[in-house]
């Protein structure tokens, strides 16, 4: 059975950095592209960010470009996304996926395996 549990998800100030972890069971991370989404209240679902499976490439969306970094521990299973300068507009609920392909995917809909979400909330 696959598991992919994030955490790390808190209540911090505007230009606070944060680091969540996404830990996997039942699969490994160096075998899938995982994924970073997030989804505040009342929108959808949108890109964070994806890094490949070798690890070499990784691609962000616009809005945390520059801001946020995605990285893996292979020996603990474990994907990360350090998160710089946060905003206001960062807060939502951020969620890992895996995803089988080579292919880096934006959309949520390529990604197979999901983790339950942990709350970042972002206070001016």
């Amino acid at each position: 059975q696959v598991q992919l549990v994030e955490s790390g998800g808190r209540l911090v100030q505007a230009g606070d950095s944060l680091r969540l972890s996404c830990t996997a069971s039942g699969l490994t991370v160096s075998t899938y592209a995982m994924g970073w989404f997030r989804q505040a209240p009342g929108k959808e679902r949108e890109f964070v960010g994806a890094i490949a499976r070798s690890g070499g490439s990784s691609i962000y969306a616009d809005s945390v470009q520059g801001r946020f970094t995605i990285s893996r521990d292979n020996a603990k299973n474990t994907v990360y996304l350090q998160m710089n300068s946060l905003k206001v507009e960062d807060t939502a609920v951020y969620y890992c996926a895996s995803s089988p392909s080579d292919i880096l995917f934006r959309v949520h809909t390529s990604y197979i395996y999901w983790g339950q979400g942990t709350r970042v909330t972002v206070s001016s």
